[in-house]
């Protein structure tokens, strides 16, 4: 029995988590793959817009990540070698189907066959998410995720996937943090494609959310017997002040960031009475819509990292309610400048288990970016590790008070491409030297593997 000890010197281990727990670690295809537009890949969004100049910090791409493409052997060896038994990866779409629909091909479904023949090989789970925010850029040309054809785009991609890769693996997440990819990259424009405001916004949640659901019964009509599920991101939400209005707040701004997609999929319908801009869905909607975004899921996968102070404002449009940055707050934050808090993790388990639809419930994303200090050849990364072990002992708590929670698997496996932040953040157990692509595992690595021995 491994023990390991916590900030608060309480010691727990592996098996009081239970013998079906699921432990694991994720990674996404544009973070690490790189090899862009080798063998026949075709372009996808991301490629696209990290090399437009000025959109991602000091100008980086995921051209070349850390090149899991050529490297795949050497990090499902680590991940062996830490005692992982659940890799999470996700296909890149255009790597498959390289103008998002039509011909497939056939280096790339190789390449995933590969990936997956090595885990299995080193008795590894593959965990396969299907889409993780890089559509096609022939896609995106059409209009991407603001036009309804995505929807069965969507589907053909799936049925691909399935019928190539069904016979081998059991786990399926459909799609990653749909809030994020629409949010940042149909509303904000922070992220590819880069497209801004409601007229956007709108369509891609209503498509997206028909597409998740699409999806998944395309995966359980190829392969009945698959573990399928989906995965959110959320945040817990504070008011700033103990005032009528703040709280307020708190409420529109869960309904966008907490509720937006889960509830559509839960049978629920759309969170509009929190948010009346949701309203305009039904302007876009088709009357067989709402019976066919919900899906039976075997279960669901939520993605939390830190909590956020909310108060009301009336200067910001739509939810009325703006966030009490991190960095003004006097608390400990992370590279990304997000709060150290891991209670944050107790509570989200608490607030989805409070819809009696999910059977089952997996954090499918916990980490935390923080500099690391290279001592005698050794990676030094005590906040991590620390924020690590502080989660799971708040998941452990929600666990013994009955409540259910079946998986946890880490963000993520190495430093990789972090999105607009370039590869400045690490968010990684593995170090990677960029300019070498030297994988060195850090402490929390060690301590991770300790963990799951």
């Amino acid at each position: 029995m491994t023990d390991a000890k916590l900030s608060s010197s309480v010691y727990f281990s592996k098996e009081e988590f239970g013998p079906n727990f699921k432990w694991g670690v994720s990674v996404a295809a544009y973070q690490i793959e790189g090899a862009h537009d080798a063998d026949g890949k075709g372009l996808s969004i991301w490629d696209t817009f990290t090399n437009k100049k000025g959109k991602i910090r000091d100008n980086h791409n995921g051209n070349t990540a850390t090149d899991f493409y050529s490297r795949y052997q050497e990090d499902i060896d680590l991940i062996k070698k830490l005692n992982i038994p659940n890799f999470r990866f996700s296909i890149a779409w255009s790597r498959i189907l390289p103008d998002g629909t039509g011909e497939i091909n056939l280096a790339g479904i190789n390449f995933y066959r590969n990936v997956i023949d090595y885990c299995l090989s080193q008795g590894i789970e593959p965990w396969i998410t299907l889409y993780h925010w890089d559509l096609p850029h022939e896609l995106e040309k059409k209009g991407g995720w603001t036009n309804r054809n995505v929807i069965a785009w969507f589907e053909e991609f799936v049925s691909v996937c399935a019928k190539n890769f069904g016979d081998k693996v059991k786990n399926w997440m459909v799609m990653n943090e749909p809030v994020v990819f629409t949010g940042a990259g149909y509303f904000l424009g922070l992220h590819a494609p880069g497209r801004r405001g409601m007229k956007n916004f709108l369509p891609a949640i209503h498509y997206t959310t028909l597409a998740i659901a699409t999806g998944a019964r395309k995966l359980r009509e190829i392969i009945p017997e698959a573990n399928i599920g989906t995965t959110f991101s959320c945040s817990y939400l504070e008011p700033y002040r103990n005032l009528e209005r703040d709280k307020k707040a708190v409420k529109r701004v869960d309904a966008l960031l907490n509720r937006l997609y889960i509830e559509p999929l839960l049978g629920l319908g759309y969170p509009d009475e929190e948010l009346p801009i949701l309203k305009g869905i039904k302007k876009i909607s088709f009357p067989e819509d709402e019976k066919n975004m919900v899906f039976d899921f075997d279960f669901i996968g939520i993605q939390n990292y830190t909590r956020e102070i909310i108060k009301n404002s009336w200067l910001i449009p739509y939810v009325k309610a703006s966030l009490v940055k991190a960095e003004k707050r006097n608390v400990t934050l992370t590279e990304m400048k997000w709060e150290v808090y891991p209670e944050a993790m107790y509570q989200m388990i608490k607030k989805f288990n409070q819809y009696p639809q999910i059977k089952k419930l997996m954090i499918t994303e916990n980490g935390a970016a923080f500099p690391d200090e290279l001592i005698n050849d050794e990676i030094i990364d005590l906040q991590r590790t620390k924020y690590i072990q502080d989660n799971l002992g708040q998941l452990l708590k929600a666990k013994k008070e009955g409540y259910k929670i079946d998986g946890y698997f880490v963000w993520t496996l190495t430093d990789n491409f972090e999105w607009a932040e370039g590869y400045h953040p690490r968010f990684g157990i593995i170090h990677i030297d960029f300019e070498t692509l030297k994988r060195t595992v850090k402490n929390s690595g060690k301590w991770y593997g300790d963990f799951l021995k």
